[in-house]
């Protein structure tokens, strides 16, 4: 499996490249989630972070969780990068929480 690298708009935490490789999630599907989500809520990590679902498409369900926040670029910091802070795959439907403000959204939006 080819390591991320960061880039204008997207930077890699270390843990989120560790848990990357422990459940087999590749850099295009991580993009594919945070570009599609199904779902997307807000995360209780910290403010600012964002969690985004899709589903896995296994035989068994299971969804694919991407948390990630938008933060100023480490090259250029006018410019917004989006921090991937981590990913997982849950086993099963996961319970709805509260959903992201839809002004918070549109900004990232923007910078996809």
């Amino acid at each position: 499996m080819r390591l991320p690298k960061n880039d204008a708009r997207y930077a890699w935490t270390h843990h989120a490249i560790l848990k990357m490789q422990q459940y087999g999630i590749g850099e295009g599907r991580i993009k594919r989630i945070i570009r599609y989500p199904k779902r997307t809520e807000e995360s209780v990590a910290g403010p600012g972070t964002v969690a985004v679902m899709q589903p896995a498409g296994t035989k068994r369900y299971q969804e694919m969780w991407v948390m990630y926040k938008v933060a100023q670029g480490r090259a250029n910091p006018k410019a917004k990068q989006l921090l991937i802070i981590t990913a997982w795959r849950y086993p099963g439907e996961s319970p709805a929480r509260d959903p992201v403000p839809k002004e918070v959204m549109d900004e990232v939006r923007t910078l996809l």
